[in-house]
Formats: C-alpha cells, sequence, structure tokens
C-alpha cells in the first residue's frame, strides 16, 4: 500500500479502538483494566497522580488517580469539545489520548442562554431569537389596539352640558351660596362659527388637522413619558385629542390608562367623524374661563355679543382663551394664582393674540391687510355678574376655591363640575360687621365728589384669623366682587411699614446681636439676646453702621441716613438713646433700623417668615430699610403673623376650608399642624410691648374697654399705605388702607399718595384703620370671655444699658468694664444736632417719609418707613430733601408674584 494511503496510527494510550480492544481483552479473561484506565478521556487526564499502577489498553502501565481526578478529567475534556488530550507527558508522551465530545444539550423552545456557546456568545440572542421576539411584541400590540379601538365608543358632547352645584356653607353649617348646577353652554352650528375662529385655533393648536389622523404620536410620546417619569401630565396635542377630552369630563383622572383610552376614542373619532363636526363639537365643549363653555357663553362672557360677529382680532384673543382662562383671561385670576394678575395676564394674552394672528396671516388664512388692524387687545367686559356672589360674598369663594385647588388633590376641572359640599371657616356675623365697620369710615371720610384729587381710588382690605387655630373668621376684600376685581384681603402690593416692627424685635430677642468681634458669617458668631430695656439710637437722620460699627454703604459709597416721625429725634439727650419698649411705641425709625443690622436681616427675614409670612411678598435684604416695613404681604397673612405672637409662638397657616364632601362622603379635613416658631418667652414679650404701643402708644384708637389689646402702626413711604395690626388672645385681625388706580383694563397698577385724603394732613395707621379695627374687634367679640394674655419672663441682656458718665453703646450691662472702641448699634455721642443735607449726603434711599404725625386727640403717630420703594434697587442719581414729612422712596417697586 502506498504511502499516502496509508492510515495514520492510532493513539497509543486512547480512542476508541483502545477501549474496544480492553473490552475484548477483558472479555478473553485478561485481567479488567482499573478504574481510570479504559483509554477514556477521563484517562487522557488521569497519570498526574502517583497511585497504584494499573495496565491500560496498549499494555502500559500508567499512574491513575481517583474518582475526583478523573470526574475533573471528564470535565476538561468536554470543553475542549472531543478535540485531542495530551497529558503531563506531552504530546507523545503516556498520558497522550483522545477525549470524548460533550452530550448535546436538550433542545429548548427558547434557546436562550444559548446552548454550546461560551463567553459572551452564550448571552448573545441569536438573529432567529430576536426576529421571533419583534414579531411576537409587533403582534400583541396590534391585538392590544384592537382590543382597545373595538371597546370604546364616539362620545357624544352634549352630554357634558350638565354640572352639580357647589354648596359654600358658613362656619356655623349654616348655607352661604350655591354656585354652579348650570353650565354657561350654548351650541353652534359649523356653518354659524366665524372662519376666522376656526383659522385661529387651528393656526394656533393644529395647523394639520384639516388633514391628519386626529393622532399625533410625538405629542402622545411625550404626555406618557412625562406621566412615567413623575411629571406633569399633558394634554392631547391635536383638535381631535381635546375634542374627545372635552367629551370625557366624566373621567378627568391624568393616569396612563385614561390616556390609552383617549387615544383609541381619538383614533376612532378620527375615523368616524367628520371634520367639521370635530371642529364645531371641539369649539362648543370648550372652557373658556369666566364659567363659559363653547364658543357662544363665550362671546356673550367677554364681549357680549353673539359669536358669528366676532371679528379676527376677537376670535384670536377667545383662541388665546383656550391656553387656560386663568393664566390669559386679562381680568386676572388672583384668588386660584397669585402670579395671575391682570397685568401678567394681560400680557401673556396679548402677547399670543399677536402670535396667532401671525401664524393665521403665515398659513394664509388671512390677509395681511386685515391682520394690520388688529394690534392691541379688544375691548373687552366685566367678567363679574353673578349677582348671588356680589358683596364679600364673591370674595370669600374665591378664597375658598384658591385654598381648594392649592391644598387638596381636586383640581381647578373638577371643583368647576361641581357637587361638592364644601364647609368654610367664614363666620357670616364677622364678615358682616367687618364691612359695616369700613363702610362706617369710608361714608364719613372719603368723599370724592368734594376731593376728587384726594379721595378718589380709595379702599380698604381686612382679614380677621383665629391665633388658637389659623382659621380666617372673617376678610373684606373690596366694595364688591361684582365691582371690584382684587381681593384686597388676599392681594394688594401694599407696603406695610412699621408693622414689620415687631419682628425686628422678635428676631433679636430669638437671635440676638452679634458681637462686634465676631466672624463676618453668621454660622459661628457669637450672639447676645436682647431684653426689651436694650437701648439704641433714636437720633434723627443716624447714620446707619454694620454690626461690626463700620459706617453702611451702598454700591456706590452712599452712607444711609435714617429718619423719625416729623424729622426729629427721639430719646434724652444729649445722646437720644431710647429703649427698645419706647421706640416701638413712638415707632422710632433710626433704632429699629439699626437693631436690624446689628441683628442681621437674614435673621429679621427668617423671623418673619416662621411667623407665617410668605419668602415671595418679602421685600429683598440688600437695604437697611427692610427692617421697617418695604414688603408687601397681605392683610390675611399679617393677620396670621401677629396671631402667631398671640399663641406664645405657636404658628398655625391660615386656612378657609374645614371640610368638603361629596356625594361618596368625605374628600377633605383639615388638619391643624401647630409648629412652634417663637419660644413662649419671645412671643410674650413681644406682645407685652405691643400692648403699650395701644395703652399709651401710637395705637391708642385701637383700645377696647376692659380687653387686653396688643398692635401697632404702620404708614409707609410717600403717605401711599396705612396699616393697624393687632390682637386680642382670641382674634387677630389687619387692617389697610391705601389708594390705588386698578383699573382692570389698566396695564400698572399705580399707588397714590394719600395727603389730604378724608380731610387730613396725612392718613396714619393711627388714624382710619385703627378706627375701623376698633369698630370691628368691639362688635367681633362681643358676649365672649374676656382673657388676658399670659405674663412674660425675662429675657435677654440689656444691650447698651444707660451709663454712669458717658454713653457706652453696644456692651451688656453685665459685662460692661471699659467702653468699647467700636459698636454694632451706632449711637450720637456729640450733643449737637446731625449736618444738614447740605453738608452731608442723606444716602441714595433718602430720609424717611418722617413716619405718622400725631393722630386724632392727640395720639402720636407711628415713623413711616424711608428707603426704596418695594425694596427696589435705588437710582443713584436722584438727590434727598428734607423737607416736613421727609421724600419720597425712590428706586424701583418689587416684583413678584401677591401671594398674600
Amino acid at each position: 500500500m502506498s504511502e499516502h494511503r496509508r492510515k495514520p496510527p492510532q493513539p497509543q494510550g486512547g480512542g476508541r479502538a483502545a477501549a474496544r480492544r480492553g473490552q475484548s481483552g477483558s472479555s478473553s479473561g485478561r485481567r479488567a483494566a482499573p478504574r481510570g484506565a479504559t483509554g477514556s478521556a477521563a484517562d487522557s487526564y488521569g497519570a498526574t497522580s502517583h497511585g497504584s499502577g494499573a495496565y491500560g489498553a496498549g499494555g502500559e502501565e500508567r499512574p491513575v488517580g481517583g474518582r475526583a481526578e478523573a470526574r475533573r478529567a471528564a470535565q476538561r475534556g468536554g470543553r475542549r469539545r472531543g478535540g485531542d488530550s495530551q497529558g503531563p507527558g506531552g504530546p507523545s508522551g503516556p498520558g497522550r489520548g483522545r477525549g470524548r465530545t460533550a452530550p448535546p444539550a436538550k433542545k429548548r423552545f427558547i434557546d436562550y442562554p444559548r446552548a454550546g456557546k461560551f463567553g459572551w456568545r452564550r448571552w448573545m440572542p441569536s438573529w432567529k431569537l430576536v426576529t421571533g421576539l419583534f414579531i411576537g411584541l409587533v403582534g400583541s400590540m396590534v391585538a392590544v389596539a384592537g382590543i382597545g379601538y373595538a371597546m370604546v365608543s364616539v362620545p357624544d358632547p352634549a352630554k357634558t352640558a350638565t354640572a352639580q352645584n357647589n354648596v359654600y356653607y358658613w362656619a356655623d353649617g349654616s348655607e352661604m351660596v350655591r354656585t354652579g348646577g348650570e353650565i354657561n353652554r350654548q351650541n353652534m352650528n359649523y356653518s354659524d362659527i366665524p372662519k376666522e375662529m376656526r383659522y385661529a385655533v387651528i393656526s394656533q393648536e393644529n395647523k394639520t388637522f384639516e388633514t391628519d389622523n386626529g393622532v399625533d404620536p410625538k405629542g402622545i410620546a411625550r404626555a406618557l413619558f412625562n406621566m412615567a417619569r413623575g411629571g406633569q401630565t399633558q394634554g392631547g396635542s391635536t383638535i381631535t385629542q381635546q375634542y374627545v377630552k372635552n367629551a370625557m369630563l366624566d373621567d378627568q383622572s391624568q393616569t396612563v390608562s385614561r390616556k390609552f383610552k383617549e387615544i383609541f376614542v381619538a383614533i376612532k373619532v378620527g375615523a368616524k367623524v367628520p371634520k367639521p363636526d370635530i371642529m364645531a363639537g371641539y369649539l362648543n365643549s370648550s372652557y373658556y374661563g369666566r364659567g363659559a363653555y363653547g364658543l357662544q357663553a363665550a362671546s356673550r362672557a367677554y364681549f357680549n355679543k353673539d359669536a358669528k360677529r366676532l371679528d379676527a382680532g376677537e376670535c384670536a384673543f377667545l383662541a388665546a382663551v383656550l391656553k387656560g382662562a386663568t393664566y390669559f383671561d386679562p381680568a386676572g385670576s388672583v384668588s386660584i394664582d397669585p402670579a395671575a394678575t391682570p397685568q401678567a395676564n394681560t400680557k401673556r394674552i396679548t402677547s399670543q393674540m399677536q402670535d396667532t394672528l401671525d401664524k393665521m396671516v403665515e398659513y394664509h388664512h388671512l390677509s395681511a391687510t386685515e391682520r394690520a388692524k388688529y394690534t392691541a387687545l379688544p375691548h373687552w367686559e366685566s367678567p363679574r355678574s353673578n349677582t348671588r356672589l356680589s358683596g364679600q360674598v364673591g370674595y370669600l369663594v374665591d378664597l375658598a376655591k384658591s385654598y381648594i385647588i392649592n391644598n387638596t388633590k381636586i383640581t381647578a376641572d373638577q371643583l368647576q363640575q361641581g357637587g361638592y359640599q364644601i364647609h368654610t371657616t367664614f363666620e357670616k356675623n364677622k364678615v358682616d360687621e367687618l364691612k359695616s365697620a369700613v363702610e362706617k369710615v369710608q361714608k364719613a371720610n372719603i368723599d370724592p365728589k368734594k376731593r376728587p384729587q384726594t379721595d378718589t381710588h380709595v379702599q380698604f382690605g381686612g382679614a380677621s384669623v383665629d391665633p388658637a387655630s389659623g382659621a380666617i373668621k372673617a376678610i373684606y376684600g373690596g366694595e364688591d366682587w361684582t365691582k371690584h376685581f382684587t381681593d384686597n384681603a388676599d392681594a394688594t402690593g401694599a407696603q406695610v411699614g412699621s408693622t414689620f416692627k415687631p419682628f425686628v424685635l422678635a428676631a433679636a430677642m430669638r437671635d440676638g446681636v452679634r458681637s462686634p468681634n465676631g466672624p463676618e458669617t453668621q454660622a459661628q458668631d457669637e450672639r447676645t439676646p436682647v431684653s426689651p430695656k436694650s437701648r439704641f439710637s433714636g437720633q434723627n437722620k443716624l447714620k446707619i453702621k454694620k454690626y461690626d460699627g463700620s459706617v453702611w454703604k451702598d454700591e456706590n459709597g452712599n452712607e444711609w441716613l435714617q429718619t423719625n416721625d416729623g424729622n426729629q429725634p427721639y430719646g434724652d439727650p444729649p445722646d437720644y438713646m431710647i429703649d427698645l419698649r419706647e421706640a416701638m411705641r413712638e415707632s422710632v425709625n433710626s433704632a429699629f433700623v439699626q437693631l436690624g443690622m446689628d441683628v442681621g436681616l437674614d435673621k429679621v427675614k427668617q423671623a418673619a417668615l416662621d411667623a407665617g409670612l410668605k419668602d415671595n411678598s418679602l421685600a429683598g435684604t440688600t437695604f437697611p430699610s427692610f427692617s421697617i416695613g418695604t414688603s408687601d404681604p397681605s392683610a390675611i397673612r399679617m393677620a396670621g403673623a401677629y396671631a402667631t405672637f398671640a399663641a406664645s409662638g405657636k404658628q398655625n397657616e391660615p386656612f378657609s376650608v374645614s371640610l368638603i364632601q361629596n356625594q361618596d362622603g368625605q374628600v377633605y379635613k383639615h388638619e391643624n399642624q401647630a409648629k412652634q416658631a417663637f419660644t413662649a418667652q419671645v412671643a410674650d414679650n413681644v406682645t407685652d410691648v405691643l400692648k403699650t404701643v395701644v395703652d399709651k402708644g401710637t395705637g391708642t384708637h385701637a383700645q377696647l374697654p376692659g380687653r387686653e389689646v396688643a398692635g401697632k402702626t404702620g404708614t409707609t413711604d410717600g403717605n401711599k399705605s396705612a396699616w393697624f395690626v393687632g390682637y386680642t388672645p382670641q382674634l387677630s385681625t389687619a387692617i389697610s388702607m391705601f389708594r390705588l388706580d386698578d383699573d382692570a383694563n389698566n396695564k400698572a397698577r399705580t399707588f397714590l399718595e394719600m395727603y389730604g385724603t378724608g380731610g387730613q394732613k396725612k392718613i396714619h395707621g393711627a388714624s382710619f384703620p385703627s378706627d375701623i379695627w376698633r369698630d370691628y374687634m368691639t362688635q367681633a367679640l362681643k358676649g365672649t370671655q374676656v382673657e388676658t394674655f399670659p405674663e412674660p419672663q425675662p429675657i435677654g441682656e440689656v444691650i447698651n444699658a444707660a451709663p454712669s458718665h458717658t454713653p457706652t453703646p453696644t456692651v451688656t450691662e453685665s459685662h460692661q468694664t471699659t467702653p468699647p472702641p467700636s459698636s454694632p448699634s451706632p449711637t450720637k455721642t456729640q450733643t449737637t444736632p446731625p449736618p444738614s443735607p447740605s453738608t452731608t449726603h442723606c444716602g441714595i434711599l433718602g430720609c424717611d417719609d418722617g413716619g405718622d404725625s400725631a393722630g386724632d386727640g392727640g395720639d402720636g403717630g407711628d415713623g413711616g418707613d424711608g428707603g426704596p420703594g418695594g425694596g427696589g434697587q435705588p437710582s443713584p442719581t436722584r438727590t434727598h430733601g428734607n423737607g416736613p414729612g421727609g421724600n419720597d422712596s425712590v428706586g424701583t417697586s418689587r416684583g413678584g408674584g401677591w401671594l398674600g
């Protein structure tokens, strides 16, 4: 046989032939091979152990291991997938042999992880598996979509034309008013809808409406993704989807399942309902605000005309309102959201309306010539026409609605649909008494016909809060809800003036004044709690200093000179030092401005927040005038904050709704969550100081015979607002007065000066506001038990104690040894009057308006407040005079919402 046809020699120690020979030898009487020496794969790796010898298939004596070694050798052989194996002797050694292939894996329906693969290949799915899964997924989705499509039906929007009443109750359970119950709606035929209205909506919301299938996949994906990650839900983005949403008012839950249902319905509507019917249904079922559902009702509510007579500008206006009436009704919706002011809403709807008209031109639905006619908002009507909500009831309902939307799970849409029994905290007798007290003063003193230059646009606001719970017992929102659009109890923008000083005192008692040697930061500085007996300078035109004794200057290097009432000093000459109790009683500005600087304006702000004021109603802490009331919280918030002092430091959030029920039972119940904002020691000492204001200070007009009263007057720069905020142990009430031109169609709210108003030279917190407070509280507390305030415990150390020789400011009574080189509380050591403005710059923020002058009956007025109007950035070019009453503030008014 030729060489190339000769079979290759078999391995000496292994292989199938060797195994057969071993079996044959055994059957012919030869000695059986020991375990592990049969030439199997186990044997080929079994020569590594020197155990007892054995004869292999080739008659060779080979070392043999145990069972474990044989098992490991078999596993190693399996991993080599049946290839040649070689022992330690090398390819030609005694351990050389051929391993057995691994047994085939049992077939699985889904081969994953993949059998017969190793490493990363084992976890890489095959193309068959991927294809199969994709086909299965698509098939499942098609099946689900088909089932969903078959299960839904085309909705009938006419069924949404009914709603239930919301019933509001007084605190005693008697019915106040029923609202809703009927939907202000009248359907129109497609042919009667102006084409400008149709194209305004199409241009702004869904330019492909006439050609699409009713569903926007991108919009759906965006909404589902937003809901999946817990963000705000989004509505349908096509007109068809919005139409479906309007028609599904029986289910307004914002869930993924509802969203899928809405999609299926939209697909079916797009396939079965003609486009004209969808457009008519959408415009007839949409909510335009002011209780108006449908285009015809909206046209009457905003323009008092039939919808078919709307022009292109009015159509663009209503198309903009569809974005959300809360933020686009130019009359404003501050009762729902303080950011929805008339000015902000007017700006929004003007921009949206102009954008809609531009798009109508772009998409060839309106000519450029016609579009040029509509560059301003059309004239719109007053939104208040429901006589059931006239007087104060409308303000009460708005306040309750605002509380519900912002503090419960009930949405504005759900509340609009009705069916709720809403129990409020308002007491009818107190609401009536507050209204009567305001009208009494107004009729007796305010005469626009006699004094048109000074008595027009005069407004009042008021609120009364229970210190024990925070329940709002009464408010005065304005003359009439159907005529006056802003709730003066909840949002005005009027600065509070010197009524802010108690928060400065509370911060000084709680947090203390900083050491003049302490660090600039307030994290680890040394502080000394202040006693009401502490003395500060009452000098007029006081040069304000930082806590370390250095003179405060603005970014332009200008110093601050703080003025007092009538540009006169307070305290005992020659240094004019005055203790804090006396400074509060006489409302001395200079003392409290310097005290605020020594404590730190950030601490003063925190004290105001802890008492219950809202951060967005507070001015910035850039300027020293922050301590004397450049902020503009509402009457409700001021009454609530003073109630914290009345309750010995326990702060309760003001609330107006105690219980909500529907046909299924209780929906919401208010639970008090009082927090200890100040210790009783701090709060009771503040109350004790404020008692002296009413007993023999600027607030004597607010005295209630036989009852203890604590309170504070406040008058602001330019005499543009005046306040009295006071309390007894049972009730805290705030009264504001101001002149404000806030015509709803005006673009700007303008506060006017009150010099000469009511025939008085100047309006003070000690005059009309105190009179209203006294008249109201006298009646509101009639028949109630007389209660007294807790006796205050001594607090703090006496700062700047009266010296035996010369004044030594900013040293405590217990540590005073020698006069320090500097002081955080500047005091005048000279006995001569300060330089006049002709030789000393008065500061860019100027001298204060001088505060309240003497009130009626000899009452001293409270110090008015200087500094920038609203805490805004002042103009560095403005100079300041020192005439009677001081000068107006300079700087711009602080922006932001008017949350009360």
